[in-house]
């Protein structure tokens, strides 16, 4: 068995480490509050993109599963999610910006308690669980950050004046960032499962980003001096080839690349996906390489000049009419501005081979993502709008081609998969607000240098917006699968009424208004009563024995009790008071000042279009006995207070209407749950006309009865050729039901399986398989392909 040291809780750990240190110089006073601002800033926008995407995948989940309960668990974690999201990110900063002043204290646990042994106790299972998947988090994060955290641990020891920091002794570390989120998320009461799903989150959409964070706080401490000749190699990681000499002598030589080398050990990096493309464009190319006929720009010289194409464009292109441009186009465009004024016979400026592939890598990459989107000028204007600056970053970071996660790929591929999927409205147009909000965060790219840090708070903001799109369009979807459940739910009640009263019907049959009570308004009682309290409750007993009075079927031991029972029935299914009763006193025909003794209530009697006198009910039903035997029923419920009647009773039976304007009345109503028009729901009626399936149809209708929920379909208009995407939300397995909604969760289309699959059958609708890839991997993958395909003979000249 496993047993461990039991330790309290995470707060008893932060109780520990407040603990006495040093007072540190002004100096590492600054340099400390300086990183737990940059701290503060990266963890905000961060910790909103971990939980927005959390959340969607909690209903993803709910969304795929059929089982009821683990659907409630799902949504139960996101509204605690969402009720403590403000609190779970305060917590973090405030954890974190404890830690960075906690560095290089004293314990005062180790300092003032005795040694003593502990007391130990079984491990639980789900503790052990989450501490051992909180370790295997921290060990992946340090593994893949090894170097920056080396270069943080040496420089943020500096300034405490310790051997450098390790573990949970560094502050932004994985070990303690791992420590934090565990007790941060505490609060939120999440089970397990939901707590290692928000782990794995949080390795995605925080760790890719923690690279930023150490490379900011470096930065500045290098530019304050701290340890400016540090240098930290990452490990060497074990080859499969021929191993070498282990000497001592030869490590240091091995460790330390020549500076000659620098080149050969970028390209010696896991994933050089640059120099790859950059290889592949070459061989595209026929003929000899194009020869640089003047000096080549730097870097800076074409960040100007990029910059000045872009205010150019901003300043001079209309916005309608602005467009993606071509490699060509946009060479010809910066050599333009480099060399913009200068005099005659100075060599011209022209671009390094690296630069030159760079630019037609990314204008490439752009025109095969204008392909994937079906969207036309709006979703064009921005990306054309988002061209330049990507491609001033990627001449900067080579990290955009090579690093899958780099933040810039992300914003350009959200905002592909945005544009692609949520521009369209509610009302099938533009979403004028989404897209002015896309447009502003595109500005931001336009007006800011182009950095990291700027592209890690455009994917926040986007990952927030778009949470807010989807929790709208999870709420409308859910409200729609609930209304076709309970529809569903109300058919099946109604079904069995009517099962129930054709029994009946087979042992008496009514004339007149009671037949059209019983078939209309009072099935509907039965129906709704079979909804609230099931089958087999007393309600419903007590119902079916109304009923069963109502036939004559059963002795009426107290009529005013079941005038009083008719009346509150149909209440219950949106009757008004007035019109309950003159049915109620057309049919029994009982005053109820004078209680009769037990009576049985004939059909004949109760369709007569006049009620018989209450003087008489009493000895006219004794005169003529019921025409069945009695069924055996559950013994009567007891006597139920009956509130008064008003004394103006007799004037409203004066003035009743006659049993056939009451039957009409009743055949005129609308009934429970139907709709205005509609005689009988739609669903019902599609089912009814299907006709058998062939044998193809079958084999689809079988395969789609086990899809899950949230499977896709594309439904092509026959008369237009226009292909649209639904999604399957919702189908029911006893009658086939199926209901279609949009991205926005708005109700698409109502159908029954069999006419799906005889859909999918003629070629009207498909299936579509689930997308592991977005749009920009499908344009990476397209780029890729097209520099594998054989060269052109006629390639296009670059200038």
């Amino acid at each position: 068995m496993d047993v461990e040291p039991r330790l309290d809780s995470y707060t008893a750990r932060d109780r520990i480490h407040r603990a006495s240190r040093v007072e540190l110089p002004l100096r590492a006073r600054r340099l400390i509050d300086i990183a737990c601002t940059l701290s503060d800033h990266w963890i905000e926008p961060t910790l909103r993109l971990c939980l927005d995407r959390f959340d969607k995948r909690l209903y993803d989940q709910a969304e795929k599963s059929r089982n009821h309960l683990e659907q409630q668990r799902c949504f139960d974690s996101r509204n605690l999610v969402q009720q403590g999201r403000e609190g779970f990110i305060q917590s973090f900063a405030s954890r974190l910006r404890d830690s960075f002043e906690q560095m290089g204290s004293v314990d005062d646990k180790d300092t003032e308690q005795p040694l003593s042994l502990q007391s130990l106790t079984l491990l639980d299972r789900t503790e052990h669980e989450l501490t051992a998947a909180l370790d295997k988090l921290a060990s992946r994060l340090e593994a893949h950050n090894g170097a920056l955290l080396s270069e943080l641990s040496y420089r943020l020891a500096v300034l405490v004046g310790t051997p450098p920091l390790e573990g949970e002794e560094l502050p932004s570390g994985p070990q303690n960032m791992a420590h934090i989120l565990r007790a941060a998320s505490d609060p939120l009461n999440l089970p397990i499962e939901h707590r290692l799903m928000l782990l794995q989150v949080f390795e995605s959409s925080v760790g890719g980003t923690m690279v930023s964070l150490y490379e900011a706080i470096n930065s500045k401490l290098l530019a304050d001096g701290i340890l400016p000749q540090l240098r930290a190699f990452a490990a060497v990681r074990p080859t499969h080839g021929p191993t070498q000499s282990a000497s001592p002598t030869a490590t240091p030589a091995a460790a330390t690349p020549a500076p000659a080398a620098g080149g050969a050990a970028e390209r010696s990096e896991p994933i050089a996906v640059l120099e790859t493309l950059r290889d592949l464009l070459s061989r595209q190319r026929v003929g000899p390489a194009p020869s640089a006929g003047g000096r080549t720009a730097t870097q800076d010289e074409l960040q100007l000049a990029l910059s000045a194409l872009q205010q150019h464009m901003i300043q001079v292109t209309d916005h309608t009419s602005r467009e993606l441009r071509s490699a060509q186009r946009l060479h010809e465009e910066l050599l333009l501005q480099l060399n913009a004024g200068l005099p005659p016979g100075v060599p011209h400026t022209q671009l390094t081979a690296e630069q030159g592939d760079t630019v037609e890598l990314v204008a490439m990459l752009f025109e095969e993502l204008a392909k994937q989107l079906h969207h036309g000028p709006d979703a064009r204007v921005l990306l054309s709008n988002l061209q330049l600056p990507l491609l001033r970053l990627a001449i900067n970071d080579r990290e955009f081609f090579n690093q899958q996660e780099h933040p810039a790929r992300q914003v350009l591929g959200k905002l592909a998969e945005t544009v692609n999927s949520w521009l369209d409205g509610p009302d099938g147009e533009v979403d004028h607000q989404l897209l002015a909000k896309l447009s502003q965060l595109v500005e931001r790219t336009q007006q800011e240098p182009p950095t990291a840090g700027l592209y890690t708070s455009l994917l926040a903001d986007i990952e927030h917006h778009l949470a807010q799109l989807s929790r709208k369009a999870q709420a409308s979807e859910r409200r729609h699968v609930e209304a076709m459940q309970g529809r569903e739910r109300l058919e099946q009640a109604r079904h069995r009424a009517d099962e129930l009263m054709s029994e009946r019907f087979k042992l008496a049959s009514p004339r007149g208004l009671l037949r059209t009570l019983l078939e209309r308004a009072w099935t509907d009682v039965l129906a709704l009563n079979l909804l609230r309290h099931g089958e087999h409750s007393d309600a419903f007993r007590q119902q079916l024995r109304v009923t069963d009075q109502l036939l004559g079927q059963f002795p009426v031991n107290d009529p005013v009790l079941l005038r009083h029972e008719v009346e509150t029935g149909l209440q219950q299914i949106g009757m008004n008071v007035d019109e309950a009763e003159q049915v109620a006193q057309r049919l029994i025909g009982i005053d109820t000042a004078a209680a009769p003794e037990a009576t049985v209530l004939t059909p004949e009697a109760a369709a007569a279009d006049v009620a018989p006198p209450a003087a008489s009910t009493k000895a006219s039903v004794e005169e003529k006995p019921a025409v069945a035997p009695p069924l055996p029923q559950a013994p009567p419920p007891a006597p139920t207070a009956i509130p008064e009647k008003p004394k103006v009773a007799a004037a409203r039976t004066a003035e009743a209407p006659s049993a056939t304007d009451l039957a009409i009345r009743l055949k005129q109503r609308q009934r429970l749950g139907e709709q205005r028009g509609h005689e009988t729901p739609p669903a019902a009626t599609n089912v009814a006309v299907v006709p058998p399936l062939g044998l193809r149809e079958a084999r689809i209708h079988n395969r789609l009865r086990q899809l899950p929920f949230g499977s896709w379909f594309e439904f092509i208009d026959p008369a237009t050729g226009e292909a649209t995407q639904r999604k399957l939300a919702w189908f029911s397995p006893l009658s086939g039901n199926s209901l279609f909604v949009n991205r926005r969760g708005q109700r698409s289309d109502v159908m029954n399986l069999q006419e799906l699959a005889r859909a999918i059958a003629n070629g009207r609708v498909r299936e579509l398989p689930p997308q592991e890839e977005n749009l920009l991997d499908r344009a990476w993958h397209a780029l890729t392909a097209s520099l594998l395909r054989p060269a052109s003979p006629l390639p296009e000249a670059r200038s």
